[in-house]
């Protein structure tokens, strides 16, 4: 079933050149369903990538979806139309009585700041307290899963000494939770950032269930409250030309970049990208939303402020 869209995002012709099937507001009235209410809270600097990424993933499920875009209203993004932001996103103070099936956070540039000098530190953490009572299920994805845990459960990050950056092999450390239906004993993930969690901290708060880790590049996916928040530190979302525009935007910028690891054919970037996650990303965001959105959330939509843990 396809994404209820507002009608002429940017998204929506991009991803039917794909094949991939969207639908616009008039068509989706038209089907006698309550569909999913979703909101994506867009930190990232490239809004209209990261919708489509988001878009790309959350389409590939047989349940209707209606998706918001959420906007820190502080703060004004350099590299997208204002135009586009005043016609497709949304301030919180909009939605702050609004309950929604599941939220996406997604990452920010912002990582290398203490959490309390970023500009909008106080409202995102507004929208993580209402995340807490008003979604039944929300991803917290790079920074946002660094910003959730130490906001929730004081976990801090580290400053690492070089990017992690490329595409690197976890494992799943309880191969029988809902998330990971379907996936392999191994599977890979794209990182990109700068700072890192580390699994010592998680195992010390009792509340945080370890769920996925790799020897490379450190914890992946950490759950609380059974399922109504979920962590994730690399993105899964990434299209297979991502870690590629940004290793050739900073080459261009002459900063000391190493070639992502793990990424192109035989590490040489004149071969191009060997992609080894989408099919571990559908099924993350399939089984997110079947299992701990859909499963769990209730059919009168404000009984979200009785749910407990999952």
């Amino acid at each position: 079933m396809p994404l209820n869209l507002q009608k002429n995002l940017p998204a929506i012709e991009l991803l039917k050149k794909e094949n991939i099937f969207v639908m616009d507001s008039l068509r989706a009235s038209e089907q006698d369903i309550r569909p999913l209410r979703m909101v994506v809270l867009n930190l990232m600097p490239l809004k209209i990538t990261t919708e489509t990424d988001f878009i790309r993933l959350l389409s590939n499920s047989p349940l209707q979806i209606e998706l918001d875009f959420l906007k820190i209203s502080c703060h004004t993004p350099k590299n997208t139309p204002i135009e586009h932001m005043e016609e497709f996103y949304k301030d919180f103070e909009t939605i702050a009585n609004d309950y929604y099936d599941g939220m996406i956070i997604t990452g920010a540039p912002v990582e290398l700041m203490e959490y309390e000098d970023v500009n909008y530190w106080n409202e995102v953490t507004q929208i993580f307290n209402w995340a807490h009572t008003h979604v039944t299920s929300t991803l917290y994805i790079c920074w946002a899963a660094q910003a959730g845990l130490y906001h929730f459960h004081g976990v801090p990050k580290y400053e690492l000494p070089a990017k992690m950056f490329g595409v690197f092999k976890h494992t799943l450390n309880d191969a029988s939770n809902p998330i990971f239906r379907g996936f392999d004993d191994e599977f890979f993930v794209p990182h990109s950032r700068h700072t890192e969690i580390r699994k010592e901290d998680i195992l010390n708060v009792p509340e945080l269930t370890l769920l996925s880790e790799s020897s490379e590049s450190g914890v992946y996916m950490v759950m609380a409250r059974g399922g109504r928040e979920f962590f994730i530190t690399g993105h899964s979302e990434y299209s297979p030309n991502t870690l590629n525009e940004e290793y050739l935007r900073d080459v261009a910028k002459g900063m000391d970049i190493e070639v992502p690891r793990n990424y192109y054919r035989n590490d040489d970037p004149a071969q191009g990208p060997l992609v080894r996650w989408r099919g571990h990303a559908n099924l993350l965001f399939t089984n997110w939303l079947n299992y701990f959105v859909y499963q769990e959330t209730p059919y009168n939509i404000e009984d979200i402020k009785n749910l407990g843990n999952l």
